[in-house]
């Protein structure tokens, strides 16, 4: 098993079984089991870590694309090889189901292809400059790596996550100290173990886990020269505020929205929907949460996504027809308890769902709401559970008005076949991703991926992350 070759912390290439003192317990997420104990860093071994990260830059910086990339197809072929314990881990320490792991180890080693690929591709530009004072001058655009970048990842999806801002890193030629989740370490540690022994210099990678004042002073730390966050929107804020110069990247989930014409094939919609919401136990930042339907279809939509739901099986992450598991920790399955009993309590209609399971696993009833309002935390809020709400438009445009009305703007789904419709949506509705005909949780991974408002700042997708972790200069002559 993958964990039994994880010694602790790694850095400079070397495991770290000792650290502060403290460590921290990595459960099986749905029968308890313990996994390893991991020990949380110090500060002065997250120091050596930004240190080693640093020198090893000073490398990884002068070599070309092609080592760069060749470096990199060693490491995918240490994932392929490690396929079923990878998906194994991403299972037991994420509890998420074993279908949905699968899928996250193939776009996993898609992620770091396209990186290879872009890698060799990343380039400038020719900026025109013979007229006027230009006269006689050529100049073009190069980009440069940045620098340290210091990555923070979550839990839901412990490989691919990591991978878009590791592999980024790597091809542009950048180094990175990453903090992993700590409901989900061990397929971060493993991943740097892989990198290592492709031949990237010692400290290209490193992977400690902390607690939140060492990941404060890594964040602050003046040696790093990009911060790349992916998790909540209070968190990420908090960490812009103090991480000084640096640039940053934010991608931090939202209330995801769909909005529903009234000449959509009612069934087909809505088993789109139901899976979009409630999949791995509705833990995406891009999970259907707000659901929007034109009046004239709400009564049959609303019956046929009643039925769609409890198609839906919640369960053993480890059998094949699971379509959700449990919620990560106990802290996430008793807010998802509050949020219901929240919600009940201030007049909103329970119509399916909306009870415990299983209490010791952490399972929760998918639970659908209606006669909702924008005061309501599973209205207001990310639920990052197995919530959504239902409630019907009088028409399109309120429609949109109703998937704006939200802090958040990261992805949202429309359904029309109406192309004046589709023109108006793209036009007003605010998020960073439009999908049309399909729920707002469709993503590839090459993509520009990002969100507006308290979404986020900055954009992953491997070209995007890349040219987010260089420096563009200008040469003239």
């Amino acid at each position: 098993m993958i964990q039994d070759q994880i010694k602790g912390n790694f850095s400079n290439g070397e495991w770290l079984s000792k650290g502060s003192g403290a460590s921290i317990e990595i459960l099986d997420k749905y029968n308890g089991n313990t996994l390893a104990a991991l020990p949380l860093a110090s500060k002065s071994q997250m120091d050596s870590a930004i240190d080693s990260a640093a020198k090893a830059f000073e490398v990884s910086r002068n070599w070309s694309a092609g080592k760069r990339a060749e470096k990199m197809e060693l490491l995918y072929a240490a994932i392929k090889n490690n396929s079923t314990a990878f998906v194994n881990l991403i299972v037991a320490e994420a509890g998420k189901p074993i279908t949905y792991a699968e899928a996250e180890l193939k776009r996993s080693l898609s992620t770091l292809k396209i990186a290879i690929e872009e890698a060799k591709r990343l380039g400038g530009e020719v900026v025109p400059m013979d007229f006027n004072n230009g006269e006689g001058r050529t100049a073009f655009t190069k980009r440069f790596p940045i620098g340290v970048v210091v990555a923070i990842t979550p839990f839901n999806f412990p490989l691919n996550l990591l991978i878009h801002k590791v592999a980024a890193a790597l091809a542009v030629g950048c180094t990175v100290v990453v903090k992993p989740p700590p409901q989900a370490p061990l397929t971060a540690l493993f991943l740097a173990k892989l990198i290592s022994e492709a031949g990237f210099p010692n400290g290209s990678v490193n992977v400690l886990a902390c607690d939140v004042p060492i990941a404060e002073y890594l964040v602050k730390d003046e040696r790093l020269a990009l911060l790349s966050f992916t998790g909540s929107d209070k968190v990420g804020w908090h960490l812009k505020s103090i991480c000084g110069k640096k640039k940053v990247v934010l991608e931090l989930g939202g209330n995801a929205a769909v909005l529903i014409d009234k000449d959509v094939d009612v069934m087909a919609v809505a088993d789109k929907v139901a899976k979009g919401a409630y999949l791995y136990a509705g833990q995406i930042c891009i999970s259907t949460q707000r659901i929007f339907v034109h009046q004239l279809l709400y009564e049959d939509f609303k019956n046929a996504l009643i039925k769609a739901i409890g198609k839906l099986k919640t369960g053993n992450p480890l059998e094949n027809d699971s379509w959700a598991g449990p919620l990560i920790d106990k802290k996430a399955f008793e807010r998802t308890k509050a949020w219901v009993n929240e919600a009940k309590a201030a007049g909103a209609e329970l119509l399916i769902g909306g009870s415990v399971i299983d209490e010791e696993k952490n399972l929760f009833e998918p639970t659908l709401f209606t006669n909702t309002n924008a005061e309501m935390k599973i209205y207001a809020e990310e639920a990052f559970a197995p919530i959504a709400i239902l409630e019907k438009v009088k028409d399109f445009t309120a429609g949109i008005q109703a998937v704006n009305n939200a802090r958040y703007g990261l992805q949202a789904g429309v359904f029309t076949n109406s192309l004046k419709h589709f023109k108006m949506a793209s036009e007003q509705i605010v998020s960073g991703g439009i999908i049309f005909n399909d729920i707002p949780g469709f993503r590839i991974d090459h993509m520009p991926y990002g969100g507006l408002k308290d979404s986020g700042l900055g954009k992953e997708g491997l070209k995007y992350s890349m040219e987010e972790m260089t420096e563009m200069r200008l040469i003239v002559y």
